[in-house]
Order: structure tokens, then C-alpha cells, then sequence
């Protein structure tokens, strides 16, 4: 396949290729991840989902001359101001004595932190939404990227009632199902998910792009 046809995935995650390739197949999109082409993770300086996710498919688009594609995620719950937003992946260090390269936290020290910030609050004040940004740039200065959003509401639990799953989803209770994201598995979580959410709006998109030329 030529180079006009292949992205570069801003990310080496294999899970999140697997899933994002197939979304662009139908688009003679090929996706490949950035590690092919020994690209290093971009610095992400910004403060929103939106942001961050431009300047990962930005680095990628610069250092490899292609389309790049980029997400950015996580959890935001609106009485806690967004919170843990940006930093969902890292929480558990916000306002904590870090050693000079501090090791991620860990899922079970994220969530622990988001309960006890939630111990006030009940019912409605819980209510949180996932949230997914994809960014598709046809190149590194691209005026007109694609920015594709899925969100995806729910309750924050009281405590851990589930186990799998992975992030936040053992205390992210989905009223639609009536489960946790951790319960509802696999399957049935990636038909209603912020990321499924997110990938179907770019695949809208890029479907209008495509027809307009």
C-alpha cells in the first residue's frame, strides 16, 4: 500500500490500533503505529482532551511525513471542576510529594483518590462522563483536522464493586445497563463506550470529507 494511504497511529498501543484500524479500512485509511517509524511520545502541554490530542497527531504528522491520527481521553466529573480530566491516567500524584521520575499510579491508587474526593457528594453530585478525542490530520500543518468526540455518562460508585476492565471502570456505573463498565465486559462495553462513540463520529466524517472531493 502507497503512503498516500497509510496513517500513523500516534500511539504504540497495539489494543487501540487493532480497534482503530478496522474504523478506517472502509476509508482506504491502513493505520499503522507510530513505533514503526521510531517516533517518540509527544509532551502533552495542553489542558484539554482536544488539545493534547492535536499535538500527538501533530508529532507524529512531523516526524513522518504522513496522516496521523490521535487520541486523548478519560474521566471528568463535573463537581470536582472536570476532574481528574487530563490527568486521569496520573491522579493520584495531583497534589502529592513526587520523587524526581515518579512511577505511574496505579488503577486501584487513582480510583482510591477519586472516592475519597467524592465522599461528600451523593446521588446526582457522582455523575461523571468518559471522555474520548480523536484527531485526524492529513499532515503536520493541516488547517482542517478532524475532530471526532465520544462521551459516555454515568454514576461514580460509593466504592470498588467490580473487578476487570481497566482505568476507572470498576467505580463508573452506567445506568443504561445498570452495571459498572468493569461488569458489563468487553464486548458489550465497546458497543457503548465514549471510544465506540468517538469512532463512529470520525468515520461520519470522514465519509462527508471523501464524498466532497
Amino acid at each position: 500500500m502507497s503512503d498516500r494511504n497509510t496513517c500513523v497511529l500516534a500511539s504504540g498501543n497495539r489494543g487501540k490500533l487493532a480497534e482503530l484500524a478496522g474504523a478506517l479500512e472502509p476509508h482506504n485509511i491502513h493505520l499503522v503505529p507510530q513505533s514503526e517509524y521510531a517516533v517518540t511520545e509527544a509532551d502533552e502541554t495542553a489542558v484539554t482532551f482536544i488539545e493534547n490530542a492535536l499535538i500527538k497527531a501533530r508529532h507524529a504528522s512531523l516526524a513522518t511525513g504522513l496522516p496521523a491520527l490521535a487520541d486523548d481521553s478519560g474521566l471528568a466529573v463535573p463537581v470536582l471542576g472536570g476532574a481528574p480530566g487530563i490527568y486521569s491516567a496520573r491522579y493520584a500524584l495531583l497534589g502529592e510529594a513526587q520523587p524526581d521520575t515518579p512511577q505511574k499510579p496505579s488503577d486501584a491508587d487513582n480510583m482510591q483518590k477519586l472516592l475519597r474526593e467524592l465522599r461528600d457528594y451523593s446521588g446526582e453530585q457522582r455523575a461523571a462522563r468518559f471522555v474520548c478525542v480523536l484527531a485526524y490530520l492529513n499532515h503536520a500543518d493541516d488547517p482542517e483536522p478532524i475532530i471526532a468526540c465520544g462521551h459516555w455518562s454515568g454514576l461514580i460508585t460509593e466504592s470498588i464493586e467490580s473487578q476487570g476492565g481497566f482505568g476507572y471502570d470498576p467505580i463508573f456505573y452506567c445506568p443504561q445497563t445498570g452495571l459498572t463498565a468493569a461488569a458489563m465486559g468487553k464486548e458489550r462495553k465497546s458497543t457503548i463506550s465514549h471510544r465506540s462513540m468517538a469512532i463512529k463520529n470520525l468515520q461520519q466524517q470522514l465519509q462527508q470529507r471523501q464524498k466532497s472531493r
